[in-house]
């Protein structure tokens, strides 16, 4: 049965450290800044648009985790997690374009168009394409839910978003991004749901998701109650499987500590 759930801060500490250790991770091959737009727009398309491939050279048919950095959509760099490189898992992470260079229809094209690379081409690094799961922390959480939730971002190319295994946001924004309301001309602190927030997408059939959110009262603003609204709406609609953590006693940066460790557990569960 699925659950809101709170989390301590010294249990989830306890499950990170039972992890295996991040050695194995040297089993890894490491294939960089390979282009996922077949013709970018520009220079800084051209530049900002590749990903980074973590794969083991004799895999096959292993689960796929494509990872968005966050910095709130104004800054950050692809990067793959460490935590991530000891459980048989392929590691795509992903850099797009920001703001004020590019606007949010184009990072969410990135989003997408990075995320169907995944989808044609990780058969050929070991990856099964029917266990992708993409994750991400912050920006990149909002990222994950919009490709995930909006079928038209993959539908441009072809492709079905219910062909995603799961989807595991980190501390991701639920409502309109606060960068897009800036440029709206929106403050911060004043909530809007519009076709760039994940609860405007809000289904039953989208792929599992598996919600992470530090804790209530260290988070950015309210962002812990956008995913708890996420969550109670995705319920009502009547989603089989979504699930929300609270990780007590962690803020916003430092969230995604113990959060791998449920991620991980996640993919186990599901792949």
């Amino acid at each position: 049965m699925n659950k809101i759930c709170k989390v301590l801060a010294a249990a989830a500490l306890a499950l990170t450290a039972s992890l295996p250790a991040m050695a194995q991770g040297a089993q890894y091959t490491f294939e960089r800044n390979i282009q996922y737009h077949q013709n970018p727009e520009d220079e800084y398309a051209q530049r900002m648009c590749n990903l980074d491939v973590a794969y083991f050279p004799d895999g096959k048919d292993l689960p796929v985790v494509v990872w968005y950095h966050g910095g709130g959509l104004v800054g950050g760099n692809k990067e793959i997690p460490q935590q991530l490189l000891n459980d048989s898992l392929i590691v795509v992470g992903v850099e797009y374009r920001l703001f004020p260079n590019a606007n949010i229809d184009q990072i969410l094209d990135d989003a997408a168009a990075s995320t169907a690379w995944v989808m044609n081409n990780i058969q050929k690094y070991g990856g099964d394409p029917s266990k992708i799961f993409l994750s991400g922390h912050s920006a990149g959480g909002y990222l994950v839910d919009l490709v995930a939730m909006d079928k038209s971002l993959l539908g441009g190319y072809s492709l079905d978003a219910d062909a995603i295994k799961g989807v595991i946001p980190f501390s991701g924004q639920c409502i309109t991004h606060y960068e897009v309301r800036k440029h709206q001309g929106i403050g911060p602190l004043q909530p809007t749901i519009d076709r760039y927030a994940p609860l405007y997408h809000v289904r039953n059939d989208c792929p599992p998701m598996l919600i992470i959110s530090a804790d209530r009262e260290k988070e950015l603003y309210g962002r812990y109650e956008e995913q708890a609204y996420l969550w109670r709406m995705m319920k009502l609609v009547g989603h089989p499987d979504v699930t929300l953590y609270e990780m007590d006693g962690y803020d916003h940066g430092n969230m995604p500590l113990p959060s791998y460790f449920l991620m991980r557990q996640f993919i186990r569960n599901h792949k």
